[in-house]
């Protein structure tokens, strides 16, 4: 254990941290129609692995942080399909574009709540996770996803010979 923390929870965490600042490249990269196959590897796999991890940590029952990586691995999953399987072609350009930011996003808002149930002075604002701090921080955070996403959909034009690998 380190810092009270067990070695799985550091890998996570970590997984975590490498996926959000992989995650920032690769979207930045979409606004600019390039698809960096390192950084998206990182991302994705980081994400994804980040996303199961959540599942290892003992629970007494299925909750909204389960749904969120649920729904994450299906966004993901569709993510990885566009890129590798259909290469970009067709709808797969907008779903793998769409993916991402949500990918991204699905890890900022989890870090969002996390960060307001371990530091004791967001707890101390926001002790159940349903007052207005948290849910002005996770609606600020949604708002700038969807946003994102929407224009990550349009603008996202990779050049051909991203397509056909």
């Amino acid at each position: 254990m380190i810092a009270g923390l067990s070695t799985f929870t550091w890998v996570h965490i970590l997984l975590s941290l490498v996926g959000l600042v992989s995650g920032l490249v690769v979207v930045i990269a979409l606004f600019t129609s390039r698809t960096p196959n390192g950084w998206t590897g990182v991302f994705l796999a980081s994400a994804i692995a980040t996303s199961a991890t959540g599942f290892g940590f003992p629970f007494g029952k299925f909750e909204e942080s389960h749904w969120v990586g649920v729904i994450s691995l299906v966004v993901l999953l569709a993510a990885v399909l566009a890129r590798y399987v259909f290469h970009l072609a067709g709808a797969a350009r907008w779903i793998y574009a769409v993916g991402l930011v949500l990918g991204l996003y699905f890890l900022v808002f989890i870090g969002i709540a996390q960060l307001f149930k371990k530091v004791p002075a967001l707890t101390a604002m926001a002790p159940t996770l349903s007052e207005p701090p948290f849910a002005f921080s996770a609606l600020a955070a949604t708002a700038l996803f969807v946003v994102l996403a929407i224009v990550a959909a349009f603008k996202f034009r990779p050049p051909p010979a991203a397509r056909t690998h």
